[in-house]
């Protein structure tokens, strides 16, 4: 039998511990899973990670290093062409979401079992996770955002920030999976339009995310009930 080296055993680990926090939730997968899908003991796990809160955090580590570096260098790219001049915002929204869904059509970075993980973590997250991807996305997302902000000079920044955080969370529960539609509406998702289908749900995500950021700035009311 071919000796296993200790770098496969990591990545079966690993690749095993994705596809079961992704299915069951971080909260709701134990380490008897892992091991047993993996087909190791509970001694290897402990040598490669230490805990299983360190096994979920190199679970998003493997995956986001590299899109984070992927979507600096698109956004290099696109200032590099642009001369400086502003972005356009659809170029801005694709850089940073397009770059991400398009993860789902590569094996190689985790697929849509990695896109469900995600979806799913942001849905449902558990205190250290947030703290952890938070950390993990601020680089980048404050690069974003300043490109929105040159791309879009007329809407104050508060604004914004906040449809970048509806942004987020539009994403979030997109990819996390078609179940959860189902869950809040009474909607048939027909097999065509399930979230696998990103040759779909890229330019329908993208249209929708265009369309908020877009939108008319709000009208609120101060104190007084009076509209400004």
């Amino acid at each position: 039998m071919a000796e296993t080296r200790p770098g496969d055993t990591r990545e079966r680990i690993l690749d095993a511990a994705e596809r079961l926090f992704m299915a069951h939730g971080y909260e709701g997968t134990s380490m008897r899973q892992i091991t047993s899908e993996a087909q190791v003991n509970l001694a290897a796990v402990n040598y490669h990670f230490g805990s299983k809160e360190s096994l979920m955090q190199e679970v998003f580590r493997r995956r986001l290093d590299w899109l984070n570096e992927e979507r600096l260098r698109v956004l290099r790219a696109l200032k590099a062409e642009a001369e400086g001049r502003p972005l356009k915002p659809s170029q801005i929204v694709d850089g940073f979401f397009g770059t991400l869904l398009r993860m789902g059509s590569d094996e190689r970075r985790g697929g849509m079992t990695f896109l469900r993980l995600l979806g799913r973590t942001l849905t449902e997250p558990s205190e250290f996770i947030r703290a952890f991807l938070a950390h993990e996305y601020q680089e980048v997302t404050d690069c974003y955002k300043e490109e929105l902000f040159r791309a879009l000079p007329d809407v104050p920044k508060a604004e914004i920030v906040w449809r970048f955080h509806f942004m987020l969370g539009a994403t979030a529960f997109a990819i996390a999976g078609t179940d959860e539609l189902r869950l809040v509406t009474d909607w048939q998702i027909e097999a065509d339009d399930a979230t696998d289908r990103l040759d779909r749900l890229l330019p329908r995500l993208m249209s929708f995310l265009l369309g908020g950021l877009r939108a008319p700035l709000p009208q609120f009311r101060d104190a007084a009930g009076d509209g400004r």
